[in-house]
């Protein structure tokens, strides 16, 4: 069941101010629990601060409903520290969440808690103490996840990515790696902290699914609030609704990015045996005056790679649909346009991206993990056949192609809708052949009808040529492609073109091939096709609502 939530931010000891005005909007909107993230008391310098603890310890203060606070900036007052040690609450309603520490509430919501501000030594062990380790951090680790996370500080990289403005005399709070590596982690459906000036929400980020849950796709929203204030109009209380038992959604909301949070890093141990490896292969002290090669610079890695979605510069706008192994996105700089087919209203070009890191696909090693990737990149392209074939109305076949080399970065397919009239004529077939040989590559291949396809040895250009089915076949539920590939609708060939490992191929030789035949020359780079941010949107937008009924991860 769902539960309202409301957050304020630091009180500052301006309790009896800020429980009367909760108190006021908690009768009209019957709030489950109260957050208070930041600072709940002053320093207690002023008697105006004494009063109102008194006050509070005394009960002439009412907390109208549960409300729980951690550690911003400041220790807790002597007296607070001693009614906590005494009756484990500071009065009924109010409870602390200590330094760290992890809760579940009567809802079945689950509060995780890191107060007060990193400190380098080890002096921070009292529990009502304003300050903690990255020890502390990684304790929380073994929460596995949690509903709300609350720290005072933010993690550090929180603003990348992101188009949330800052107020112009913002003092942007402190960011730190061991709180962005906790919510990393953790993958909260909120974050909560303080800014002791404004407020800043950004826009939700997504996390990569995880080997235990592939089909989750979970979604965070980091919201700092502002202290309270009788004059200033920034935000201090907040509202949302959360169901601890909600799934996590199917798809990314409107405006949603993936995560600004860097990997967290793994230090590995070098094992004796390995330094002695690295060791035989190092110059000894004869050889220093030798020349040495410049060492070439390694592949990039996930947090670096266009395709991986744990990079936090991954153009999110572009993402489609995400499955269970792989994903979709609208390809940038598309070498058709939303005018080239005109019965799709959207250029088309579409990227078939799986999750893994790799450069081909025999090289995950998992033969299982293998073989579901590959099958559910498949059963994207079927899904994305019906949708031409319900579209187009059978005018449409499609292309798709796979660049497979050792060397590579990220394997991916691309495809292309194609007038059947091409394919039905030879001239996709042709095209291919004809470029090859001018340039004097190796001819086409047929595929081994036994050999399984997410492991095909070696690199290659593979290529995949569906012709829909014609219009008395509209109905068939399988027919028998011409290599022997039974497909949901239509028939279907596949090509592999052998790439040795000496020798130079274009990668772009699809695209060229498809841009001379489809005469779009104009767009063969794909730089020459790169649209302005809302064009992408717009298109990206009008394939999903195309797609949305074949769309199989919305459907599961």
């Amino acid at each position: 069941m769902a539960s309202k939530i409301v957050v304020i931010g630091s009180v500052n000891c301006e309790l009896r101010e800020v429980f009367t005005k909760l108190a006021k909007l908690h009768v009209k909107q019957n709030f489950s629990i109260a957050i208070i993230v930041g600072d709940l008391f002053g320093d207690c310098s002023t008697e105006h601060e004494l009063d109102e603890i008194t006050a509070l310890l005394q009960g002439n203060i009412n907390v109208p409903l549960p409300t729980y606070f951690g550690l911003g900036n400041r220790p807790l007052p002597t007296r607070i520290v001693e009614r906590i040690e005494a009756d484990d609450e500071v009065c009924p309603n109010l409870y602390f969440l200590g330094k760290r520490g992890t809760l579940k509430t009567a809802e079945g919501i689950r509060l995780v808690a890191l107060g007060g501000n990193l400190e380098t030594d080890s002096k921070a062990t009292n529990k009502f103490h304003p300050g903690y380790t990255e020890s502390d951090a990684r304790a929380l680790y073994g929460a596995h996840s949690a509903d709300i996370l609350i720290t005072h500080q933010w993690p550090k990289g929180i603003r990348t990515g992101s188009t949330a403005p800052l107020p112009e005399d913002a003092k942007v709070p402190e960011e730190v790696q061991c709180i962005a590596d906790l919510c990393s982690t953790l993958k909260p459906r909120y974050h909560l902290s303080s800014s002791d000036g404004f407020f800043y929400e950004r826009e939700p980020f997504f996390h990569m699914p995880s080997e235990d849950n592939p089909d989750a796709k979970p979604l965070t929203r980091f919201i700092s609030l502002a202290s309270y204030s009788k004059t200033s109009k920034q935000k201090w209380m907040y509202a949302f609704t959360l169901d601890p038992k909600a799934p996590p959604p199917l798809t990314i909301p409107v405006g949603a990015t993936a995560t600004p949070l860097a990997p967290i890093q793994v230090k590995r141990k070098v094992l004796p045996s390995q330094r002695e490896s690295y060791h035989r292969f190092a110059g000894t002290e004869e050889d220093h005056s030798r020349p040495r090669k410049r060492a070439r610079a390694p592949p990039p890695g996930p947090e670096q790679c266009f395709f991986c979605l744990s990079n936090p510069n991954i153009a999110t706008h572009l993402i489609t649909s995400i499955g269970n192994e792989s994903y979709l996105t609208t390809a940038k700089g598309p070498l058709s346009t939303a005018k080239t087919f005109p019965s799709l209203n959207f250029p088309g070009h579409i990227l078939i991206i799986p999750f893994t890191h790799t450069p081909t696909l025999s090289s995950i090693t998992d033969q299982t993990a293998r073989q579901s990737t590959y099958a559910e990149m498949q059963r994207y392209r079927s899904a994305l056949h019906d949708m031409l074939q319900q579209r187009s109305n059978g005018a449409l076949g499609a292309v798709t192609w796979e660049v497979s080399r050792g060397t590579g970065i990220h394997i991916h397919w691309q495809f292309l809708p194609v007038p059947a009239d091409l394919i039905k004529r030879g001239l996709v077939d042709a095209a291919f052949k004809v470029e090859a040989e001018n340039l004097n590559y190796p001819k086409f291949e047929r595929p081994s009808a036994t050999a399984d396809p997410s492991s095909e040895p070696g690199d290659f250009f593979r290529l995949w040529i569906w012709e829909p089915p014609s219009a008395s076949a509209a109905e068939t539920e399988n027919s028998e492609g011409s290599d022997g590939a039974t497909t949901t609708k239509g028939s279907e060939t596949t090509l592999l073109l052998p790439l040795g490992s000496e020798f130079r191929f274009d990668i772009q030789f699809g695209r060229r091939v498809m841009a001379k035949l489809m005469e779009l020359e104009k767009r063969m780079n794909w730089k020459d096709g790169v649209q302005p941010q809302e064009e992408e949107e717009a298109d990206a937008a009008a394939f999903k609502e195309a797609f949305k009924e074949f769309d199989f991860s919305l459907q599961e």
